[in-house]
């Protein structure tokens, strides 16, 4: 029996035919099944769990409405914290320098100081910060999506 992801959530599995998998003893009482176009998806509380736990860590580490457009503005390249600042209009140094200190701890950012007179300081995005670029695009095209939406009322 061959399974795939379903495309929004890891945790949720469906198979092309409408057979249920009931029939097959995959299931559980502890398990629901929900059936759309011909798709079957299983769906345990323990993965329902699992995923929710992970949007609660992802929101966690990306919450506010700084660090996404940080994080966009560093896709560029390499810049300096005045720099940063002018991309990202709004955003305070102080909070930025907040927003960059976190997004540091969370290995999406790195920090690299030049020993010079003045002392220069670059932010740059890291590799492990690629993995958001699905989440990015995804976020984005939801977001011109809704506005649509909304703007044609």
């Amino acid at each position: 029996m061959r399974f795939s992801f379903f495309p929004l959530n890891p945790y949720f599995y469906y198979r092309k035919d409408s057979r249920l998998l009931t029939d097959t003893g995959i299931l559980n009482s502890e398990q629901t099944t929900m059936v759309r176009q011909k798709e079957t998806i299983v769906h345990t509380k323990s993965a329902c769990a699992r995923s929710l736990a992970g949007v609660r860590d992802a929101l966690y580490v990306l919450n506010g409405k700084w660090k996404l457009p940080i994080i966009i503005a560093l896709s560029e390249g390499p810049l300096r914290f005045k720099d940063l600042q002018r991309r990202v209009e709004g955003i305070t140094p102080k909070l930025l320098s907040k927003e960059l200190k976190e997004l540091e701890q969370n290995e999406f950012v790195v920090r690299h100081v030049y020993p010079q007179i003045p002392v220069l300081i670059e932010y740059e995005l890291t590799e492990y910060s690629n993995s958001l670029d699905d989440i990015i695009e995804a976020m984005a095209d939801w977001g011109l999506q809704h506005r649509a939406r909304i703007q044609s009322r």
